[in-house]
C-alpha cells in the first residue's frame, strides 16, 4: 500500500514536471514566432553590420542562422552586470554561440542558463591577471567591450565571443561529465579526429615549437582548443596552408568549412515545430 502510494506521487511529480515543460516550451515557441515576424529585417540588419559570418551565408542560410539565434537569445537569462543592456547585445552575443554550432545538430548548449556580460575586462576569483570571458559550471562570461572589438577586427584570430563559447562546448561534451545539450556526434569527432591530430600539434608547441596559433595555444589544451576556433573562423586560409590536419579535423568536428560554398560538409535539418 505504502510502496503503490510512493510510486502514484513518483508519477504525479513527474506529470507535473512534464507539464511544466510544456508550458514553457509554448511560451518559448510564442515568444521566438513573435521575435521573428515583428524584428526579422531589424535583426537581419544588425547581423549583417556585425556578423562577417553572416554575410557570408545565402539567404536560405541567414533565415535558418537568425531563427537558431532567436531561440537561443530566448531560452537564456542574460545578466548585466554595470551596464545598460541593449536589445541588440544578446542578439549578437547569441550569433557567436550559433556561429561556432551552425553544423551541430544540438545548438543550444542547454547546460549555460545564464550568461554574464561586463563592459570592461574584469577580476575573477584571486586571479590578479584581468579577465575578458571566462566559462565555469555557472555560466558563461563575457567583457562586452573585447567582444565588439573582436568582430570589428575579425582577421587577427583573436575573438572573445567565439574563444568563450568554444570553452563552453567543449565543456558541455566532456565525457567525464554528464551535461544538458551534449551532442554524441561532437563527441565522436571531437575525441577521434580533432584530439588525435591536435594533441600532436599541441605536445610539439609546448615543446617549443612556434606556429601562427601564437603562445598562448600552448598555455593548455583547452586554451589550444580555443584558439583553434577563433583562428578556424577568422584566418581559415592561413590555417589550412600551415596547418592542413589539424584544419580538415575541426572542419569535421564542427561539420563547417570555410572555404567551401555552404559551409556545411553535411546537411543538419532543424525541427523547429516546438519553436
Amino acid at each position: 500500500m505504502e510502496s503503490g502510494i510512493i510510486f502514484l506521487l513518483i508519477v504525479v511529480v513527474a506529470g507535473g514536471f512534464a507539464f511544466a515543460k510544456y508550458l514553457r516550451d509554448r511560451y518559448l515557441a510564442q515568444r521566438v514566432k513573435e521575435m521573428y515576424e515583428n524584428k526579422h529585417k531589424s535583426y537581419d540588419a544588425i547581423l549583417q553590420q556585425y556578423i562577417p559570418y553572416y554575410r557570408k551565408l545565402s539567404a536560405a542560410e541567414k533565415e535558418r542562422f537568425l531563427k537558431r539565434t532567436l531561440i537561443f537569445k530566448a531560452i537564456k537569462h542574460f545578466e548585466f552586470v554595470e551596464m545598460q543592456e541593449e536589445e541588440h547585445m544578446s542578439l549578437l552575443i547569441s550569433a557567436s554561440a550559433i556561429q561556432l554550432t551552425f553544423g551541430l545538430q544540438h545548438f543550444l548548449m542547454e547546460h549555460f542558463n545564464k550568461i554574464y556580460i561586463m563592459k570592461h575586462d574584469y577580476h575573477f576569483g584571486l586571479f590578479n591577471v584581468p579577465f575578458q570571458g571566462h566559462v565555469n559550471e555557472d555560466g558563461i562570461y563575457l567583457s562586452w567591450n573585447n567582444f565588439l572589438r573582436s568582430y570589428a577586427n575579425y582577421t587577427d584570430g583573436d575573438n572573445v565571443g567565439l574563444h568563450e563559447m568554444a570553452h563552453a562546448l567543449a565543456y558541455i561534451n566532456f565525457p567525464e561529465h554528464e551535461h544538458d545539450g551534449e551532442d554524441e556526434a561532437f563527441q565522436r569527432r571531437w575525441f577521434k579526429l580533432f584530439t588525435k591530430t591536435g594533441k600532436e600539434v599541441f605536445n610539439r608547441m609546448q615543446a617549443g615549437e612556434m606556429t601562427f596559433l601564437g603562445s598562448y595555444a600552448a598555455t593548455n589544451y583547452q586554451e589550444f582548443w580555443a584558439v583553434c576556433v577563433e583562428n578556424f573562423f577568422e584566418r581559415p586560409e592561413r590555417f589550412k596552408a600551415q596547418l592542413p590536419e589539424l584544419y580538415d579535423a575541426i572542419c569535421k568536428l564542427l561539420n563547417q568549412d570555410m572555404l567551401k560554398p555552404g559551409l556545411l560538409l553535411e546537411a543538419v535539418v532543424d525541427d523547429y515545430s516546438q519553436y
